[in-house]
């Protein structure tokens, strides 16, 4: 059985988040948690049985959304929709093209994830994990554009993902982003995962990619979230605002 926050945690401004440390010693078994999905996750075209997912424990989900300028996720909107009947919460990640244009991608993924200010949405989410073959001083001028566009757009700062190996290299372990809270990949089975790029805490760590979901095909991502972010409901249910068209 999977304890609920306490109230020991207070709720804590986004802009401020990324300051707090991991508290140490935090299990799986003790916090929110979720997949990560694609359309890997849809074998064939099948469909993610997210009541089922729920039910089994899956407080919320992050899921593919957008990459380059002209791709949307074949499910997502789907996914979106039976997340919400179930109650998960739903997080939207954009996978960039580090040699096409970050403004341009940017006004792409929020379009297609913030058109309206739908309650359970996490914060926007950057996945950064391949270079495009692209030197680490192009990818953090390509980042910063990003996500100052991203939380102009929609007064939410992103979230960044990525992992120790790709980030001390691809990105030359840059401490630039440390104001941006920090999803990050490390299977390294400890109790804790590495922290890279001067992060003093994370807010969702990626534990596995080999989790078995009820409801979900074959083996997935599995993430806990960081209490010490406050309630997860609160990130999921603070409003935000569309500029995008508007203009």
């Amino acid at each position: 059985m999977r304890i609920r926050l306490s109230r020991k945690f207070a709720v804590v401004p986004l802009a401020a988040a990324a300051l707090l440390v991991a508290a140490p010693g935090l299990a799986a078994a003790d916090i929110p948690n979720g997949p990560d999905v694609s359309d890997w996750q849809h074998p064939a075209g099948a469909p993610i049985d997210w009541k089922a997912a729920k039910a089994h424990g899956v407080d919320f989900a992050l899921v593919k959304a957008t990459e380059g300028v002209d791709f949307v996720n074949d499910h997502f909107q789907a996914d979106t929709n039976a997340m919400r009947a179930a109650g998960v919460l739903r997080g939207a990640y954009h996978f960039p093209r580090f040699d096409q244009n970050p403004e341009a991608q940017a006004d792409f993924y929020v379009n297609n994830v913030f058109s309206q200010n739908v309650l359970g949405s996490l914060p926007p989410i950057l996945d950064v994990e391949r270079s495009n073959g692209q030197p680490p001083n192009v990818i953090i001028d390509w980042m910063h554009r990003w996500l100052n566009r991203v939380q102009l757009l929609t007064g939410r700062m992103p979230i960044v993902y990525t992992c120790p190996g790709f980030w001390k290299e691809g990105v030359a372990n840059s401490n630039q982003f440390t104001q941006y809270p920090l999803w990050v990949a490390d299977w390294n089975g400890g109790p804790q995962p590495e922290l890279i790029g001067g992060w003093p805490g994370w807010v969702f760590w990626q534990q596995t990619n080999k989790a078995s979901i009820p409801g979900i095909e074959g083996p997935v991502d599995h993430n806990v979230y960081n209490p010490n972010f406050g309630p997860l409901e609160v990130w999921a249910n603070t409003p935000y605002y569309v500029t995008l068209g508007t203009r």
